[in-house]
């Protein structure tokens, strides 16, 4: 009986024998970082760092998207979206740090 769906099946002969002909020219790979040993050194990097995070305009224009449903013709100083990036940052990485000790708790 034929099968009525499904992919078809791959010609795998022609790859595997091109594949074996063509000589290597890129040589050796780098040696790859274990993983997570980049997010240890990014974590360290970020922890060491007091500079916000997020950009600066995708920020401001979040905020005045989010105004505009309570009052239309709201103006904003900059010191102001400036406040509510650090409040929103601050949040958000005593956010994490809780999310990641229930994870550290739970065994994940």
């Amino acid at each position: 009986r034929k099968s009525t769906g499904g992919k078809a099946p791959r010609k795998q002969l022609a790859t595997k024998a091109a594949r074996k002909s063509t000589p290597s020219t890129c040589g050796v790979k780098p040696p790859r970082y274990r993983p997570g040993t980049v997010a240890l050194r990014e974590i360290r990097r970020y922890q060491k760092s007091t500079e916000l995070l997020i950009r600066k305009l995708p920020f401001q224009r979040l905020v005045r998207e989010i105004a505009q449903d309570f009052n239309t013709d709201l103006r904003f100083q900059s010191a102001a979206v400036g406040a509510l990036q650090e409040a929103s940052e601050a949040y958000l990485v005593g956010l994490l740090e809780d999310t990641n000790l229930c994870a550290i708790h739970a065994k994940r």
